[in-house]
């Protein structure tokens, strides 16, 4: 629905020939060219993409950032295609947005999309400023630093204070283990317990916690968190009914439905999926055009 605010241009964009078809929704241009992430997957929709770029019309807003709100979306699934039909796609997204990307679209990771998509997306767009979390050697953060994740881990450490919990002492379940996921894995597993984590094949739980490196090392090796021998496995869905005292949701859109209200024991839930940290380093990159 449109209201005072935006959004100002909705583009539905389509490539027959590679099977692209995309969205991008620029929700507000007050503060300067919308900034938002590229979103891979099946489902997502104009509504959804929307809803996103309002949020980022907000956020960067609040941050003080000179950047205004927008979201793009893919509608894809990345698990049925190699990456050089990804790399296609990716690149017949950022040549039909080349009439707003950079000037009034600045493209970002989201799920299913990280550095080396952006690499794509820029290469394809010709110019760096177009997108921001692109690998350290073309300007963008170290990939080490997971700014994402790393912003879901401080907004974690900012509720639990307003919610009267001990971080240090308290439970943690993670919904995702990608792009965002491992990284608020990585930086909680340093100050509480995490009791469990899922990916799209399922759940590993351990109400003792689990150890971050070995689980990592896992995943990358195995392609799944419940290749993890120390841990009872569930279905990813079943992340909702673990026993811990927050969840982080940091993967599936709209993962809580009206009718899992009742599943719910957690004290607090921070939706980390929906959660993004533009860094200051990465506004100066961008205002520089470096």
């Amino acid at each position: 629905m449109f209201d005072e605010f935006g959004p100002e241009k909705i583009i539905e964009v389509y490539n027959p020939k590679v099977g692209m078809r995309g969205i991008l929704v620029i929700d507000s241009l007050a503060l300067g060219p919308g900034k938002g992430g590229i979103r891979m997957t099946p489902t997502v929709s104009k509504e959804e993409v929307f809803r996103l770029a309002r949020t980022m019309t907000w956020k960067n807003s609040l941050a003080g950032l000179p950047f205004g709100g927008a979201k793009s979306g893919i509608i894809a699934d990345s698990r049925e295609f190699n990456l050089k039909k990804k790399k296609e796609i990716i690149e017949a997204f950022a040549e039909a947005l080349k009439v707003v990307s950079p000037s009034q679209y600045v493209a970002a990771p989201d799920i299913n999309t990280g550095e080396k998509e952006m690499e794509w997306y820029y290469k394809k767009n010709g110019s760096r400023k177009s997108v921001t979390g692109k690998p350290k050697k073309f300007g963008g953060l170290p990939h080490e630093l997971g700014s994402t994740g790393f912003g879901v881990y401080h907004a974690t450490l900012v509720a639990s204070k307003f919610a009267g919990l001990d971080i240090s002492k308290s439970s943690v379940a993670i919904e995702g283990f990608g792009n965002v996921g491992w990284f608020v894995a990585k930086y909680l597993s340093n100050v509480t317990k995490i009791v469990a984590i899922s990916d799209s094949k399922g759940v590993i739980y351990n109400k003792n916690g689990l150890n971050f490196k070995k689980l990592a090392e896992v995943k990358k090796k195995q392609g799944t968190v419940t290749a993890y021998k120390d841990g009872e496995v569930a279905p990813d869905n079943e992340i909702l009914d673990v026993k811990a005292d927050i969840l982080v949701t940091a993967a599936v859109p709209d993962l809580i439905k009206e009718g899992d209200v009742n599943r719910l024991k957690f004290k607090m839930i921070i939706e980390g999926s929906n959660i993004a940290m533009t860094t200051e380093v990465e506004t100066l990159v961008y205002k520089n055009g470096i």
